[in-house]
């Protein structure tokens, strides 16, 4: 049985450790870009991370106390303007399940628990990006109802 909770100082190192292992799908897929042996945030970085209300971090948590994944968004809050609606978005900044406890419904669990804070939180939407070429995770978003809102396309030089 998971439980689902806010992200707490103790969790820093299983954090990290799952930091490390989501670079690792990313460096393989974009070596150009992404830096094996390397993680997005640092042990500092997470404390400040942790304690920010406009950066909620929800950690799905076994039995035994081990962080089987984890889930950081963002509030986002997008004044009107002229051709805008003001509106308030839950961004999935980052989403990873240990790659011991993949299969076993986690992600689900982490990206269902995050829906319920955003419509808690009154959000119009919950949105987040996708590297192309990860088709596992696209596959995942695509089951749980999210589509496309817009793409973002490149030329390398």
């Amino acid at each position: 049985m998971l439980a689902i909770r806010r992200a707490e100082q103790k969790d820093i190192p299983q954090v990290l450790n799952l930091l490390s292992q989501v670079l690792e799908i990313h460096a393989v897929i974009r070596p150009d870009l992404f830096i094996s042996g390397t993680r997005k945030y640092s042990g500092e970085e997470l404390e400040s991370i942790f304690q920010d209300e406009n950066r909620p971090v929800f950690i799905a948590e076994d039995e035994e106390g081990q962080v089987a994944g984890y889930c950081f968004c963002v509030l986002q809050r997008m004044e009107q303007s002229a051709n805008m609606r003001e509106s308030v978005t839950l961004y999935i900044d980052d989403l990873c399940v240990d790659e011991r406890f993949r299969r076993r419904h986690v992600g689900r669990a982490l990206c269902d628990y995050a829906i319920a804070f955003a419509r808690r939180q009154g959000c119009y939407d919950v949105t987040l990006n996708v590297w192309e070429g990860n088709d596992d995770a696209i596959a995942f978003y695509r089951r749980l109802g999210f589509g496309v809102r817009k793409t973002t396309m490149e030329k390398i030089l």
